[in-house]
């Protein structure tokens, strides 16, 4: 036996017959560095894959690549999957990105991390800053967006390999399945190695996205016999006869690892190849892998045995002294047990801090941990828990251990797992959590801890499983003695969860039960809160009018000093809007609610009420004020890591705001940004809803309605909407397509419906739903007096709320159903109510019909004014078919369009100007960041900027550009 260890098996030997693969390596490598400025050129692909099964050399290409890479000039990061560390949370990613991290001061990592820094902390090891909420699966997986994307553009061109990704964390996975979709826009090239037939589900989005990206992955064949040859007399001689070495060709499969390990274990034998070897180069192969792996690793003795176990469940990389400690052996011991197995090839130098140890094959690892008995193994996951917590490593490095063993009733068990789970939330992998608090159950826990850990898992589940959320809070209610406070939390969360899965009736029964038997005035208050939340929110209510009034009642003596009496004020001031009183009411109310703050992030309150409130201030004509909220909102979620359903309904209904100010550019990339979002939340059947109407309405505006319909079938919304009330309402909004689609007698009994609930809830404002100015609409072809009838009571319920964009837009609806002179005042009425409104975009649409109505009654030089007007509206607001209907009117007329001025266009500063120009040539927001000096979000708020002056968007940019600074791109 050999007393030196050999060279690990990731050496140039098994790169035999692999240059397909490594051409591949190099063509990716010199299209990365194909760049100009810093920008990559348009490249083949941005994602490449090496597959094969174990022991093909898939390891051996990835550090060949490694050493290319670096000789290339490239920044390499890399990342390594762990058969035994599959159950701990963004191993990978850490791999990854602390390496950068760890060379920054801790002034240096807030800066680069910016807003970033507390979503992020828990995930890369960092020391989050005070006590920090846990952020959802998606805000963590955007924060690692931002800063591998910030990684990427100050180290450019990076190269990121990851070995072993069949054997990745399921967070680290799902990470890279989404980040990897987007590479193409960054000077980042990524190779991925794994094993086709081990990769886990939660890698299927990228196994299709290699599928896509340029050609099929890269798959390992075996070796040839003249491959395995070349390896044989590369170590015994070239004498090695042709049969001898077809021998070891079929002995080995062809199996790279194994030919060369028993090319070595040949030459340290001393063997030359001959007939007469045969024998014990079949016994060598044997002992390379398997029963003969196991037994030759017993040949060396208990100690090293045992050595070799206890590294097994720790698995690679580990510490010696760790493993010395859950073996129980010495210094003296351990040291002659880690040669014994280096020289054996068992064991190698680890990659990673100075002095740890890897296993030189992932299948050596695999085989000898496979070959250690149930009992005893789960006896060493349990020693190595208390070592693992003895060293320092934290709760989360002996939970994985703790699940390996079997459950006993310790509290000291429920305790580290409870501990660790709390870390997994902190980092926003909640899928981890849950399954350590389930075993955490299992234990079991006391019976008096049982609720509380419920609870738990209960929010460890609910932004990705509420259904199992909802079974969890109830199992949790049912127990006995269960504290009051924890009580309170446990109903409105189940109240939360029934009502984002749709339980719109339950979740008010709950809170209902909840309210009449509450001991605490206060936690009654805060139930009868919730009661009228989810009352409010039902779309099947039959008690709307007397909970008008019993909420009426109640906010009528509130001063609003508590969170409870001011979500109650902010309740009161929705319903007013929505049953249409008068403006002043509502407004008075919302700001009263306000007065003692009122966050978007309380997780025992939920979003609901500050959000309504927020639009009261948009339906009451001062969508300044809601903006303001809705940024706050936004950014509260933002900072806290919650990018799931609440960021999905901040954004669209931000975008809701610019669409009802006429800002439709910003309105459309605020609405696809929310609904982009809540595609990707599980069940968020609502948010989805929400983000769909409001961008239909928008495309309609924009005059795409091909988009706008497709965009509804896409998503099944002419179908029966969800229990929840909507708004803007979906039947209205798909009446609205129809109309859009010339589809009118189809479009009418739709609103009469839409009409019949509403008048049933009392719910009679038009500013909220403008039912009877869309069926107006729809009648006007075939039943004009019964149009005009419903557009007069549009107007008169207009009138009562107050809001000059409202009552605008009523006249402007009664106006288009009216014949003769009359409908001309109405016109001039609309358009002066409009004018001292917000609403942009209802104006420019107001003064284009009345501009046609002029001309049709011969009064050309008023319609000139009128249509330019309403023209130079709709270019600004983004209307493009508004636009085009204006000019088809002054050409009707014989009127001649006059240049648009562009009245703000002018005031473009110095920053805003370049940012619109790299734009227009196409550079990606992160280039533009880096070039100005910026982060990718300031970029996106400038170019809003720009795009809100110049009155158009991205596809009208470079044509403003030329036209106003002469600057052709």
């Amino acid at each position: 036996m050999a007393t030196e260890p050999r060279q690990p098996v990731t050496d140039r030997r098994t790169l035999i017959e692999r240059q397909r693969e490594l051409r591949a390596l190099d063509a990716a490598f010199q299209e990365l560095r194909n760049t100009t400025d810093g920008v990559p050129r348009a490249r083949r692909k941005g994602l490449l894959a090496l597959t094969g099964r174990a022991g093909l050399g898939k390891t051996a290409l990835v550090t060949e690549a490694r050493d290319r890479a670096a000789a290339a000039g490239l920044t390499v990061l890399s990342g390594r999957g762990g058969e035994s560390e599959q159950g701990s949370a963004f191993r990978v990613v850490r791999q990854l990105m602390q390496p950068s991290l760890a060379r920054m001061d801790e002034a240096q990592l807030h800066a680069f991390l910016g807003s970033w820094y507390d979503v992020v902390a828990a995930v890369l090891g960092l020391e989050a800053r005070g006590a920090v909420p846990a952020p959802d699966p998606t805000g963590v997986r955007e924060g690692l967006d931002w800063v591998m994307t910030r990684l990427t553009v100050q180290r450019a061109p990076v190269v990121l390999l990851l070995d072993d990704l069949h054997w990745a964390d399921t967070e680290s996975l799902t990470w890279l399945t989404s980040f990897a979709a987007r590479v193409e826009d960054l000077p980042l090239l990524i190779v991925v190695a794994y094993r086709p037939d081990e990769l886990p589900s939660e890698a299927d989005g990228l196994r299709a996205l290699v599928a896509d990206h340029g050609d099929r992955p890269h798959g390992l064949a075996p070796l040839t016999a003249d491959g395995v040859a070349q390896i044989v007399r590369g170590e015994i001689g070239a004498a090695a006869e042709d049969r001898f070495c077809k021998e070891c060709w079929s002995a080995t499969g062809g199996s790279p690892f194994e030919a060369v390990e028993l090319a070595i274990r040949l030459a340290e034998r001393r063997l030359g190849g001959t007939e007469s070897d045969l024998t014990a180069m079949r016994e060598l192969a044997a002992a390379v892998k398997g029963p003969g792996l196991i037994a030759r690793l017993e040949r060396l003795g208990t100690a090293t045995v045992r050595f070799a176990h206890t590294a097994a469940v720790l698995g690679s990389p580990f510490a010696p002294r760790l493993a010395a400690t859950v073996a129980v052996l010495g210094d003296q011991a351990a040291a002659e047990a880690v040669r014994r197995l280096r020289a054996a090839r068992i064991l190698a130098e680890g990659h990673g801090p100075e002095g740890e140890l890897e296993f030189v094959h992932p299948l050596i690892a695999t085989t000898i941990y496979e070959s250690i008995g149930t009992d005893f193994r789960a006896g060493l996951h349990d020693a190595a828990a208390r070592a693992v917590l003895a060293a320092g490593y934290g709760p989360a490095g002996a939970a994985r251990h703790l699940l390996e063993v079997p459950c006993e009733g310790s509290a000291e068990t429920v305790e580290c797992l409870r501990e660790a789970a709390r870390a997994y939330l902190r980092a926003g992998a909640t899928e981890a959590a849950g399954r350590l608090l389930d075993r955490a159950l299992r234990e079991p826990p006391r019976p008096r801890d049982r609720a509380a850990i419920l609870h738990e898992l209960a929010c460890a589940t609910f932004l990705i499983e509420p259904t199992a959320t909802v079974r969890h809070l109830r199992q949790a209610l049912a127990e006995p003695d269960v504290d009051p406070d924890l009580h309170a939390s446990l109903v409105f969360r189940l109240t939360q969860a029934l009502a984002h899965t749709d339980q719109m009736a339950e979740a008010e029964r709950v809170a209902t039960e909840e309210a009449e038997r509450a001991p605490n005035p206060r936690v009654r208050l805060r139930m009868q809160a919730d009661r009228f939340v989810w009352g409010m929110f039902r779309a099947d209510d039959r008690d709307s009018p007397a909970r008008s009034r019993r909420l009426a009642r109640l906010a009528e003596h509130l001063p609003g000093r508590r969170l409870e009496e001011r979500y109650i004020l902010g309740l009161r001031a929705w319903d007013a809007v929505m049953r249409g009183e008068p403006r002043r009411t509502a407004l008075g109310y919302a700001e009263k609610a306000l007065e003692g703050g009122m966050s978007w992030t309380d997780e025992n309150r939920g979003f609901e009420v500050p959000a309504s409130v927020a639009l009261v201030f948009l339906y009451g004509d001062r969508p300044r004020r809601a903006e303001e909220l809705f940024d706050r909102g936004i950014a509260e979620c933002v900072a806290k890591g919650w990018c799931g359903s609440h960021l999905a309904l901040g954004h669209t209904l931000a975008g809701y705001i610019r669409y009802r100010r006429g800002c439709l550019a910003e309105a459309e990339d605020l609405e696809l940004r929310g609904l982009r979002i809540a595609d990707r939340v599980e069940g968020a059947v609502p948010a989805q809803w929400f983000a769909v109407g409001i961008l239909i309405q928008t495309l309609i505006a924009r005059g795409r309605v091909a988009e706008a319909r497709a965009l509804a079938d896409r998503h099944g919304f002419g179908a029966a909407p969800p229990n929840a009330v909507i708004y803007p309402d979906p039947r209205t909004v798909y009446a609205e397509l129809l109309l859009a689609e010339g589809r009118h007698a189809e479009a009418a009994p739709l609103l009469l419906s839409v009409g019949e609930w509403l008048d049933g809830r009392a719910w009679r404002n038009p500013s909220w739903c403008p039912w009877q100015l869309h069926l107006a609409a729809a009648l006007a072809p075939t039943a004009p007096r019964e149009a005009a009838g419903h557009a007069r009571e549009a107007v008169r319920r207009a009138r009562e709320f107050g809001a000059a964009s409202t009552v605008g837009q009523a006249l402007h609806a009664l106006a288009e159903v009216t014949c003769g002179p009359a409908a001309l005042d109405l016109y001039a009425e609309a358009v002066d109510h409009l004018e001292q409104s917000p609403a942009a975009y209802e104006l420019a649409r107001a003064q284009v019909g009345h501009g046609a109505a002029l001309a049709r009654n011969g009064r050309l030089q008023e319609a000139a004014d009128r249509l330019y007007q309403g023209l130079e509206g709709a270019v600004h607001c983004g209307a493009e078919a508004l636009a085009a209907r204006a000019r088809g009117e002054l050409s009707a007329a014989g009127l001649r369009p006059l240049p648009l001025r562009y009245a703000q266009a002018e005031t473009l500063d110095t920053q805003e100007l370049r940012t619109a120009e790299l734009t227009a040539r196409g550079q990606p927001v992160a280039v533009v960041a880096k070039e100005l000096g910026l982060t990718e979000q300031g970029v996106r708020q400038l170019l809003s900027r720009v795009y809100r002056k110049i009155g158009t968007d991205a596809a009208g940019l470079a044509g403003f550009l030329a036209d106003r600074t002469g600057r052709h791109l």
